[in-house]
């Protein structure tokens, strides 16, 4: 692989702690289809790592409490015709993945007043529309 895959900040992917399976893609690709196992498979053990700091762990896992099966979250890749191209996608994939769980909540937002302005000019301007289409109507034509 071409290096560690950074989490968030110095945390990273650890090498020894991935899993990875290897079969044989779908769709066309000809001959080299049928003889390359070129699909990866990387899965990563999210429930008994002690690579994430124990804050980011109990995020994640309840995060992807949905793609966990018994608390590994599988990640695959077979878009490239390469298994070295797919095992970097995954692995970036995965990465991504981890980054986005482990991320801190956004900040809650504040409730605001709806400035007068901005409520007066929706009024004015749906009376406008109210006279236009009032306008519209057959009344006045004699």
């Amino acid at each position: 692989m071409s290096g560690p895959y950074v989490i968030r900040g110095s945390v990273s992917l650890p090498e020894a702690e991935l899993m990875w399976r290897f079969s044989r893609s779908g769709g066309p690709g000809g001959q080299h289809v049928n003889t390359s196992d070129t699909q990866v498979e990387l899965r990563f053990d999210l429930a008994n790592t002690e690579a994430l700091p124990p804050v980011w762990k109990e995020r994640a896992l309840a995060r992807l409490a949905g793609r966990l099966v018994d608390g590994v979250v599988s990640v695959r890749a077979s878009e490239h015709r390469s298994q070295w191209r797919n095992r970097e996608s995954a692995a970036v994939r995965l990465a991504s993945l981890l980054a986005e769980a482990t991320a801190p909540p956004p900040k809650p937002r504040r409730a605001t007043r709806i400035p007068r302005g901005i409520n007066e000019r929706r009024l004015r301007e749906k009376k406008q529309r109210s006279d236009t289409k009032r306008g519209r109507t057959g009344r006045d034509w004699g």
